[in-house]
Order: C-alpha cells, then structure tokens, then sequence
C-alpha cells in the first residue's frame, strides 16, 4: 500500500429507544506498515475552531486503537472481549468512557485495509450504546475508492 491514502471511517450508535445515529468521516491521510502493525495518521477539523486533530489508527489482528491529540484527547482501545477504560479530554471537560468489542474484523489485500468492530460504549460508568464502526483504507493509486 501507497503512503497516501483514502480513509473512510463509517459508525453508528444503536441506542435504546432511539433512531440510529450514523456518523461518516472520509479524508485524506498518511498510512505506515511496522512490526506487524498498520498505522493511519489524519488530522481532523473541528466546525467552527481553527484548531484540528491529531489522530493516529493502530491496527493489528485482533485488536484497534484510536488515539487523539489536540484540542480533544483521547487513547481508545478495542480489544474482544475486553473492558478497556480511557478518558476522553474535550474543551467542555472530561468523559469517563468505557468501551467493551464484541468483535473484531479485519481484512487486508495490496491496496487496502478493511476494519469492522461491534463493541458496547459506556460514559461515565452507566452503559450508552450498542457501537459499530467500519474503517477503509485504500491507496490514493488504488482507484476505484468505495464507501465501506
């Protein structure tokens, strides 16, 4: 896979009683492969700041990492199987989240990178939602981008 590549990051919240709430992010990026890991860093604009993101992607097998630096922070991890416990940094104040993968999926092949995780999403110790999140990754010079 090229360094320059497409990313789309598709999610949806289930929650009781409520429509779902699907969330579609489709951006440019930087992609790295090292000691059996694959890495995706992008920045992200906030509506209506001049400030942005920094976001880094970790994915390995069986397990997905999202970490964010800059005007909101946050170091997520998906692991099956495993209650993981992270504070999420906002400029309105901190959340208690706790996130819980029910499964993990991930296929790749020369030109990209496909990501699907189901997991259950606490905030402040009370249970919120039933989660998915999708993630692409495809070579700029892959042609033929798609949505997941």
């Amino acid at each position: 896979m090229t360094n320059e590549v497409l990313l789309t990051i598709a999610g949806l919240q289930l929650m009781d009683g409520e429509e779902e709430t699907p969330v579609e992010l489709v951006t440019g990026g930087n992609y790295y492969y090292r000691n059996g890991k694959h890495y995706i860093l992008y920045d992200e604009v906030m509506e209506g700041c001049s400030d942005h993101i920094q976001n880094i992607i970790k994915i390995e097998e069986d397990k997905l990492e999202v970490i964010k630096k800059g005007l909101s922070g946050v170091h997520m991890i998906f692991e099956k199987g495993k209650q993981n416990l992270t504070t999420y940094a906002t400029p309105f104040g901190d959340i208690k989240v706790g996130i819980l993968a029910h499964r993990i999926e991930v296929k790749e092949s020369e030109t990209d990178v496909d990501v699907h995780v189901d997991y259950s999403l606490d905030l402040n110790e009370q249970y919120l939602a039933a989660c998915s999140i999708r993630i692409n990754v495809k070579s700029k010079d892959a042609g033929n981008f798609r949505l997941s």
